[in-house]
């Protein structure tokens, strides 16, 4: 694993079953002399995080464009990242109108959101869209991580049949696209996410395997300790303090993991979500819940174990209750406010609480060291969903927000208005460049987004 006290980037910490990747340390950069030498330079990372049902657009776009602009109510929580992040105005996303189709704007939104295709209206078997643009980046960058990309999200997405309005549920239930009609549904139960990432056994599992997976209610850093001992022994005092701060992440991960199984074990988690079926172990606050995915999402990218993720906050049409910020209504059906101003205020409020748990990840990522720079330096992250306003059901002017710097090829800090209609494909064909998987054309582009770079 170290030769010459040079350690590869490849470089795994293992343990009876469990593999662990390591950040980017820089005893891995001489490692790469020579022409090789660009291997050694931090990658970009892609990730979108998408958000259902539509936002109060009155309290997210800015009324200004360019730097200084201000952060209205739903943005609020990013107030420490302002320089951090873009805000992109006037994209759209026509292929989730109907164009004939009729009803089913919410299978439409999440369909098409990444795709640029308009799905197949059908609740039947023969599904049909496109092959979304991360699936593209991962196919490009994938092969030098150990997963091509990971999906992640906040709720269930077992159902089948129709979900909208004669659309199929595969629709509204995921995001990413293999192909036209292969979706990758999102992981939600975070014990599962982990063991994942780490190597442990999935599936039926013998006596023997079994015995090994109570092995791991100790620390799947416990099972590596060993090998954790002789590479601290040849690290520097820096990369030292480097791989402590991410084991301790791990651990911290896999505690409150732990903490969530027991309460549900034992039948002392809150209830607050009385509507909301999840398997065991998946925390009941939605806080807690996408706190620990989007941590798993940071050490992911940390340890170059994937480059690409996609994560549903939600599925579209979701109608998740937020008890815990006091609001018992259903999401989905509170969007179709029709004026009231009570339901707009909820809605609201729900937007809020979600940015503030996207703060909580970009501020996992900003603190991230990754060689020169921070994971947020090194990363394109796409915040966002496939409707506007939710009453009118709009798939034009969509909220869109891009924060990180792309390895120094976007300039964040701020708002870019583009005209009307313009496609958000074509921002994905401009992404797709920033990961070295240029393509000509993607969904219904018409050319690659100016200005991002402001070059």
């Amino acid at each position: 694993m170290i030769t010459n006290k040079h350690l590869s980037r490849r470089a795994l910490l293992r343990g009876t079953g469990a593999v662990i990747g390591l950040p980017l340390l820089d005893a891995m950069i001489p490692a790469f002399a020579g022409p090789a030498n660009e291997n050694a330079k931090p990658k970009n990372r892609l990730a979108v995080v998408y958000v259902p049902n539509g936002i109060v657009m009155k309290h997210w776009t800015p009324s200004e464009s360019g730097t200084g602009f201000p952060l209205l109510r739903i943005l609020e929580p990013l107030t420490p990242f302002r320089d951090d992040f873009m805000m992109l105005t006037g994209l759209t996303q026509n292929c989730g109108r109907a164009l004939g189709d009729g009803p089913g704007d919410h299978a439409r939104a999440a369909a098409s959101y990444l795709t640029g295709v308009h799905p197949k209206k059908t609740a039947g078997a023969d599904i049909r869209n496109g092959t979304s643009f991360d699936q593209i980046a991962a196919n490009s960058v994938g092969t030098g991580t150990r997963f091509a990309s990971i999906e992640l999200g906040c709720e269930q997405t077992g159902f089948v049949g129709n979900c909208d309005s004669g659309y199929s549920c595969a629709y509204t239930n995921n995001l990413a696209w293999r192909s036209e009609t292969a979706p990758l549904p999102p992981a939600v139960d975070p014990r599962q996410v982990f063991e994942r990432l780490f190597g442990v056994q999935e599936g039926p599992m013998d006596s023997a395997s079994q015995a090994k997976r109570r092995l791991y209610q100790r620390s799947i850093l416990d099972l590596a300790s060993e090998d954790t001992k002789r590479l601290q022994r040849d690290l520097g005092s820096t990369d030292k303090r480097k791989l402590e701060e991410y084991l301790f992440s791990i651990r911290d991960i896999e505690r409150r993991i732990a903490d969530a199984e027991r309460a549900s074990r034992d039948g002392t988690a809150k209830e607050i979500e009385v509507n909301m079926e999840k398997p065991s172990g998946v925390p009941i606050d939605f806080s807690e819940h996408s706190r620990l995915l989007f941590d798993l999402m940071t050490i992911a990218f940390q340890a170059n174990l994937t480059r690409v993720a996609t994560f549903m906050l939600g599925r579209e049409g979701s109608n998740r209750t937020y008890r815990e910020i006091g609001i018992p209504d259903a999401h989905h059906g509170m969007t179709h406010h029709k004026g009231d101003e009570e339901k707009i205020e909820k809605i609201a409020q729900i937007n809020q609480y979600h940015m503030k748990q996207f703060a909580y990840f970009l501020g996992k990522m900003k603190s991230a060291q990754d060689g020169d720079g921070t994971l947020l330096d090194h990363s394109m992250i796409l915040y966002g969903g496939g409707i506007s306003d939710g009453n009118r059901h709009d798939h034009g002017d969509l909220p869109t927000l891009l924060a990180g710097k792309g390895s120094g090829t976007l300039r964040p800090g701020r708002h870019l208005v583009y005209a009307k209609d313009t496609p958000m494909a074509n921002l994905f064909l401009s992404m797709l460049d920033r990961m070295g998987a240029r393509a000509e054309a993607f969904g219904d582009s018409n050319g690659k987004l100016e200005h991002l770079s402001d070059l």
